[in-house]
């Protein structure tokens, strides 16, 4: 998939139990928990709520700019706005505590307010409800290319006029049978707390802006080209690039990886404050998510006006 027709309107990213400077140089203060997510959208809804769920709505929140607390009704522009969302991991220690309620004790064991939260839609469906967003709701489960395959997702949803715009997130919790799984399948641990990351993506109209080139995939990393315009280069644990990674950044992404590197390429490329040592000027981004299991995938964002 190619072309410049998508532009990054807005991008967050939320990762907790890490530097507020570590992803984003110009951020002062620390990124608010599962446990603390009221903070930021209130206590009401809360209740039952998977961390990665808490996490997403946290980067939405921002990415949509919009006050601490729940919102009182659908936020502006919410019809027809798209929902696509990564995880790979979101929801399973629910899923696996309802299985031992289930052989401890039958069906009648398990909460009904808990069960909603095994479906593998629970986190795109409770955004899509907070927010009021009604259109198309996608969750994406595809292992290590999981983040740019959503946004990938969420570009054609645009380019397509099924979205008029297209939230696009990325998150992933660190609970412990989370953390067992991803060290038994020898997938990097991520952060301490999780992490999420919220890219919104909508027709380019008119100049400027930080667009969507392309996304696509390969079988194995590819090597960095020689020449060409400077460009930001983020890997995710590949070994493929010659710039930041988030392995070494916070630990991995899985699932999150592919948004969190969209976000952050896009607010790098627009906010010379933003980018944290290391990370020169640049007229376009490169990200590289994958493993040799998943195979690997490569997004290309572009400033307009600069790419050459």
């Amino acid at each position: 998939m190619s072309g410049d027709r998508v532009l990054v309107a807005a991008a967050t990213v939320h990762v907790p139990g890490i530097a507020p400077d570590r992803l984003i140089a110009s951020a002062t203060e620390p990124d608010c928990g599962p446990e603390e997510a009221h903070t930021l959208l209130g206590r009401k809804g809360l209740l039952f709520k998977e961390p990665a769920v808490r996490l997403a709505m946290c980067a939405v929140h921002r990415a949509l700019g919009l006050p601490p607390g729940r919102p009182t009704g659908p936020v502006p522009d919410a019809a027809g706005t798209a929902v696509v969302v990564s995880s790979n991991l979101g929801n399973v220690a629910t899923v696996c505590d309802i299985v031992d309620q289930v052989r401890a004790g039958g069906l009648r064991g398990v909460s009904p307010m808990q069960a909603p939260n095994a479906s593998s839609n629970i986190i795109a469906s409770s955004i899509a409800i907070r927010y009021g967003f009604t259109g198309p709701n996608l969750m994406v489960c595809s292992g290590a290319t999981g983040g740019l395959d959503a946004v990938r997702l969420g570009a054609l949803l645009v380019r397509s006029g099924r979205a008029h715009r297209a939230v696009v997130v990325g998150a992933e919790p660190a609970d412990e049978i989370a953390a067992g799984l991803r060290a038994a399948g020898g997938t990097l641990p991520g952060p301490p707390q999780g992490m999420a990351a919220c890219v919104v993506l909508a027709p380019a109209e008119g100049s400027g802006g930080v667009r969507l080139h392309s996304v696509r995939r390969h079988r194995a990393p590819e090597p960095v080209p020689a020449g060409g315009p400077r460009t930001i280069r983020l890997a995710c644990g590949s070994g493929s690039g010659d710039g930041p990674d988030l392995a070494a950044l916070i630990g991995g992404g899985y699932g999150a990886a592919g948004v969190l590197q969209a976000a952050l390429a896009a607010r790098w490329l627009t906010d010379p404050a933003t980018r944290p040592a290391g990370v020169e000027d640049a007229a376009e981004a490169v990200l590289t998510c994958g493993s040799a299991g998943d195979g690997f995938a490569t997004a290309r964002l572009c400033r307009d006006g600069d790419r050459t």
